[in-house]
């Protein structure tokens, strides 16, 4: 085999000629002829009773095709519901209540979507507006409840406890009690979602093209919502501008275009504009802890209490059970540290608010308070905070047995990313700089924070979860030589920025000696691309769908080397792939080209694949059987303006190991996306509302996205562990916005010599915090 050339390598993403030139085709540039266009009447107030509906104005504007009700469109989903979850039936289209500003009410379709906004302005619904229910506070009372029928707020309860939690609280010298609360925000990917749904009457078929991180999921959903056979119905996804996790599970807008193509017989378009993506395309966050700590005199954790509570807004996302959110959470709190005792409980709300989606690394709040629970700890205590740490790590011995939960945390390198971190703020100066600018009457503070990230997840994760099957730990990849001697690669991942492309397309190359593009990636079109449920989501690409790959790339050249060894009369065992070729070792002259004899193997039927059929072609199925773990830690410097209340970060430093990566540059670019989103949700990001549940960020020019003026350099050490995986690359498209927002508040809260309990922090908070603003609780 020949070495490897491309993988451990930047090479330029393949992607990238077409997306920067804009010949890329996203959602929105897919117009079929006699297209018409959907718009969406969404309710003005956060709870009301709807009263009536008329759309006879709407539906006599010329150019409009149909205007549907609720009533009318008659299609209600079902979320997941388990004996200890309980959620209510959502309607594609409200009929006689709705729950939150941005509730989907009536869909009108026309020629021209200029038109349809023009009808959906002349529909006139009558409401009674209710009291709105937006404070989590509020809901656990269950004094006014949002959904009568369910006869209480709260979803979902889970209690958990290893250890005796009570007796190590009461035994412990030092106990810290803090309330943690992590802010609501969006998701916010540079493409809003949208859909177009073509239905052929004459063959019962659906296309539906979206953005969708799924495909698969998506289409068996549609087909079980609309009586389909699951073979007529196919999606396909172009080109996404990014998802984060919204672009997940089934949306109820999903639905209502399909069922419109279909009643219509002609092909609907619908856009999502920013507001509608800011209202209704789904939140992510909002949750609280209540937190308990025992610690020795020397900084030894004895025992960890949490209480959870999470806001999931007024409708579930349809596709995924809420409770999982907390289950990830739970699970993962003890990371790599050691817990002698842990008591964990949680409560799920529902609030008049949008719908609570995935975003990147959706279990993050535990790593904020974890994390941040150190920093307090250690400032109690008087022990540095890294040092604290130290002491409370799990050593290599005890990884070897697992957390707490019994997650196992085979390769888990933690504290290795915490040392080189430690020793690199040294080598960089950071606590001079700190000490000089507190000399100077200036505020500097340093912060830090370590996590784990589940690359893919593993059984014992799934199993600490509460989960007894493993639907996320295996992938298919097919591969397929073409009669050139090119190569096709059918992965079920559905890339959004990641960078598949390239990264799949370097370790197809590598191992078949081909030009890397000679290689083509196809993702995307339910007909063609291997089933998976997940599709792309949970940083599991790097080891599954590569594992897929390498599988299926090795079988097609033990078919090559078999097909040449006939043809030449020699040995398998004395062939190799070399630059394209397939070569004696001792007799290079007598090579033969991948070309040539990928074009016998369709030529001669059957004489390379032996069972009869044309070509080479292979399939590939990777399972990792115990799950691999990435592991970083963030640190940086930051200083407070004292006029302003701004934070600036000076510098930040990313010590990550996540295994050999396959594209250094892709990695990197992974790690920095998710810190700026990190940064962001500190700095920027927040979605508001008010007292009666108005949101007060519905527009960029309210809810704050920053631009990489506002974003520090963001410096990456990688460690590379040396593993015996078949497959040595690990998911990072989680970890950067894991670890970045307790990182920043960690450095604020050094710089103001504070307890910060709050993960929100733009100016205002801080100069009242400096007591330069009076104080006042943002809702």
């Amino acid at each position: 085999m020949n070495a490897l050339r491309f993988t451990g390598s930047s090479v330029r993403r393949v992607e990238d000629p077409r997306l920067l030139s804009g010949a890329a085709r996203f959602v929105a540039d897919h117009v079929p002829a006699h297209s018409a266009h959907a718009v969406f009447v969404r309710s003005p107030h956060a709870r009301a009773r709807i009263t009536s509906i008329d759309t006879a104005a709407a539906r006599s504007l010329p150019g409009v095709v149909a205007v549907l009700t609720g009533a009318e469109l008659g299609i209600t989903l079902t979320p997941i519901r388990l004996p200890i979850l309980i959620a209510p039936d959502v309607p594609a289209l409200c009929v006689d209540s709705v729950h939150y500003v941005g509730d989907p009410v009536v869909v009108v379709v026309a020629t021209s979507r200029a038109i349809a906004e023009d009808a959906a302005e002349l529909v006139e619904i009558g409401y009674e507006p209710v009291p709105a229910i937006v404070d989590m506070d509020d809901a656990l009372t269950d004094t006014d409840v949002l959904w009568p029928e369910l006869g209480t707020n709260v979803m979902h309860r889970q209690h958990r406890e290893t250890g005796d939690v009570e007796a190590a609280l009461r035994a412990a010298p030092v106990v810290v009690r803090e309330r943690f609360r992590q802010h609501r925000f969006a998701n916010a990917p540079m493409e809003c979602r949208g859909g177009v749904a073509e239905f052929d009457a004459s063959t019962g078929a659906l296309t539906y093209t979206t953005g969708h991180q799924s495909p698969h999921d998506l289409r068996l959903k549609l087909a079980n919502v609309h009586g389909l056979a699951a073979h007529r119905v196919r999606v396909r996804c172009p080109e996404m501008g990014g998802s984060f996790g919204q672009k997940s599970g089934l949306a109820r807008e999903d639905v209502v275009v399909t069922a419109c193509a279909m009643r219509l017989r002609r092909p609907v378009r619908w856009i999502e504009e920013r507001t509608e993506n800011l209202l209704a395309g789904g939140q992510n966050r909002e949750e609280r802890a209540e937190v308990e700590a025992g610690f020795t005199a020397d900084g030894t954790l004895l025992a960890l209490r949490v209480r959870l509570v999470l806001d999931l807004g007024a409708y579930p996302q349809v596709g995924y059970p809420a409770n999982g959110y907390a289950n990830l959470i739970r699970s993962l709190m003890p990371a790599a540290y050691r817990v002698p005792a842990y008591e964990f409980s949680a409560e799920l709300v529902t609030t008049c608010k949008g719908t609570y989606v995935p975003f990147r690394g959706p279990w993050e709040m535990e790593t904020f308070v974890r994390e941040r629970l150190f920093d307090i700890a250690a400032r109690r205590l008087g022990i540095d905070p890294i040092e604290l740490r130290r002491r409370n790590l799990l050593t290599p011995e005890e990884l070897e047995h697992g957390s707490c939960l019994g997650v196992v945390l085979r390769g888990v390198t933690s504290r290795e990313t915490l040392e080189t971190a430690a020793s690199l703020i040294d080598e960089r100066g950071w606590r001079d700089r700190k000490h000089t600018a507190v000399a100077e009457g200036r505020f500097v503070g340093i912060g830090l924070a370590c996590y784990v990230e589940p690359a893919p997840v593993s059984p014992s994760l799934l199993g600490a979860m509460g989960i007894v099957s493993a639907p996320r730990t295996a992938q298919e990849a097919r591969l397929r030589l073409e009669p050139d001697g090119s190569l096709t690669v059918y992965t079920s991942q559905q890339p959004h920025g990641q960078g598949h492309e390239t990264t799949l397309a370097q370790l197809a190359a590598d191992r078949l000696a081909l030009p890397l593009e000679r290689v083509r990636v196809v993702a995307g079109d339910t007909d063609v691309v291997p089933y998976n449920l997940v599709g792309t989501g949970g940083s599991r690409s790097a080891t599954l769908a590569s594992g897929a790959v390498l599988t299926a790339a090795d079988d097609i050249a033990r078919k090559l080397r078999t097909f040449a060894a006939e043809l030449l009369e020699c040995s398998v065992d004395d062939l190799e792939l070399r630059d394209g070729t397939v070569s004696p070792r001792d007799a290079p002259s007598r090579a033969m080209s991948i070309a040539s004899l990928a074009a016998q193997s369709y030529a001669r039927v059957g004489s390379a694949s032996g069972d009869g059929t044309a070509g080479i072609e292979s399939r590939g199925v990777f399972l990792s059987d115990d799950g691999t773990w990435s592991q970083a830690t963030h640190a940086c410097l930051v200083e407070i303006d004292r006029e302003t209340g701004q934070a600036t970060i000076l510098d930040y430093l990313v010590v990550e190991d996540c295994g050999a990566p396959i594209n250094p540059a892709i990695v990197d670019g992974q790690i920095r996306g998710g810190v700026a989103q990190g940064i962001s949700a500190v700095l920027f990001e927040r979605i508001a509302f008010s007292a009666d549940g108005q949101p007060l960020t519905s527009t960029f020019l309210d809810y704050l996205v920053p631009s990489a003026a506002e974003l520090p350099t963001i410096h990456i050490h990688h460690l590379h562990t040396a593993t015996d995986d078949p497959v040595p690359f690990r998911g990072v498209g989680e970890g950067g916005a894991i670890g970045a927002p307790s990182t920043v508040v960690s450095a604020i809260a050094d710089a103001l010599d504070a307890v910060i309990t709050e993960q929100h922090l733009p100016p205002q908070v801080v100069l009242e915090r400096l007591g330069v603003l009076g104080g006042g609780v943002l809702r």
